[in-house]
């Protein structure tokens, strides 16, 4: 597929609305030259001449007649383009696409679209929650929330904020463990493994004084999405390691309790991930200036880095 010389087109339309290769050169604030290899090339790759030219007087060919029409309306378009994309950059309009994490999402994403909906009437959100990580480029998203240890890639990432991940379970189902003073004493129990993970069960935990410790969990309940572990969670039938924005307000109110406090697993963060383009248009920019402001304030978030 060979591409149309849109600005041999442009050119060769200017140069008939002005009725010479000099006033369009001044019009187009290029050189004489340039303006006459435009044509000449644009009439080379039809394989006819567009233009008579002679020492006094420049004409259309019949040719030149009837593909004008046509030349005029591809400018024109293409200037609709440009305006579009700039009324894009200089106001916040338009659609944002966005890939976000199932349960974050929907827990934590979600009650702040009515709020930034409203600030930016002229901006559309189409969103797809998933738990697969998407490939920004290649299937054309604005932005992805990423809940993860993020690495290394050529896509740009801001950091929100750090989250833990805390062993957790019910007062109940604690006080029937027979008593979990080690990492070693859950390994009598089951608990729910994230299978969404490379190791799936494996948790490495860390204390100020003590080895770490490498627990090998054993499931009771196994999924893809930590979210359907809660109901059996909150049941008393088993523990789990969740991130803290998942069972933070369980840890407030005393219908969870931590495990190991002194022991650590390591920690994850909430990312922004942008493609690496240099240039965003300004609804791109204002959304994420919305979430930074707002996740940073999430109870459940500790401080960026």
């Amino acid at each position: 597929m060979r591409l149309p010389d849109l600005e041999a087109w442009a050119v060769f339309a200017c140069v008939a609305e002005q009725g010479s290769f000099a006033r369009a050169a001044d019009v187009l604030h290029l050189s004489k030259p340039t303006v006459s290899k435009a044509v000449s090339r644009l009439e080379a790759s039809l394989g006819t001449a567009l233009l008579n030219r002679t020492s006094r007087q420049l004409s259309l060919t019949e040719t030149g007649r009837r593909v004008l029409e046509h030349a005029h309306r591809l400018v024109s378009e293409a200037e609709a383009a440009e305006a579009v994309a700039r009324e894009g950059t200089l106001r916040p309009a338009g659609v944002l696409r966005v890939a976000a994490p199932m349960t974050f999402g929907i827990q934590h994403l979600s009650p702040l679209l009515p709020e930034f909906l409203r600030l930016y009437p002229d901006i559309d959100l189409t969103i797809d929650f998933n738990d697969s990580v998407v490939d920004l480029v290649a299937e054309g998203y604005d932005v992805a929330l990423r809940v993860s240890a993020l690495a290394d890639s050529s896509l740009k990432a801001r950091k929100l904020c750090t989250v833990r991940r805390v062993l957790v379970a019910t007062p109940d189902w604690i006080s029937k463990s027979g008593g979990i003073a080690q990492p070693y004493d859950l390994a009598r129990h089951k608990g729910f493994v994230y299978t969404n993970l490379s190791a799936p069960g494996t948790v490495r935990l860390k204390h100020a004084h003590q080895p770490e410790y490498v627990l090998s969990q054993n499931a009771r309940l196994r999924a893809n999405n930590a979210e359907a572990f809660l109901p059996t969670l909150y049941a008393g039938l088993g523990y789990g390691l969740f991130p803290e924005f998942m069972v933070w307000d369980g840890l407030k109110n005393g219908s969870l309790l931590p495990l190991l406090p002194e022991w650590q697993a390591s920690s994850i963060a909430v990312y922004l991930v942008t493609p690496p383009t240099l240039l965003r248009p300004i609804r791109l920019t204002v959304f994420l200036d919305y979430l930074t402001h707002n996740f940073v304030k999430a109870p459940w978030a500790t401080r960026r880095d």
